[in-house]
């Protein structure tokens, strides 16, 4: 039960990052691609933006594969975390806790998880299982 309850958990976060992830790198999923991305990411102060989006969009994306497959698990817990980390701090902990004014409840939830799953593994139905 607890290795389908950890696959499950793998499922639908990393999903939601690969589909974060390729809004920012190739504006799928009603995204902005690098280009509206990085200049949002600009007007946040965090310069240069262009770049600050590729780092973004990489780490949600591939921390959100790496879940997905269970394959390097904490690396991709790290990657997500720290996504997340940045988004509270720059983007909602100045609107406070709660996720309808825009806070960093969610994110925090996120971030609770990545980190979560980083230090209890994946499980057995995983690549990590199978190679290491």
């Amino acid at each position: 039960m607890l290795d389908t309850g950890l696959l499950i958990i793998r499922l639908v976060i990393g999903l939601s990052f690969i589909g974060h992830g390729a809004q920012k790198l190739f504006g799928w999923f009603g995204g902005y691609g690098l280009e509206g991305t990085g200049g949002w990411m600009e007007s946040l102060g965090m310069k240069p933006g262009k770049a600050m989006a590729l780092l973004a969009g990489l780490a949600e994306f591939l921390g959100g594969i790496f879940f997905v497959l269970g394959l390097l698990t904490p690396v991709a817990g790290i990657m997500i975390a720290i996504t997340m980390l940045i988004a509270i701090v720059k983007v909602h902990y100045a609107n406070g806790y709660w996720s309808t004014n825009n806070g960093y409840e969610y994110n925090l939830a996120l971030l609770a998880v990545a980190i979560g799953l980083a230090l209890a593994g994946p499980g057995k139905y995983a690549l990590d299982a199978i190679l290491f």
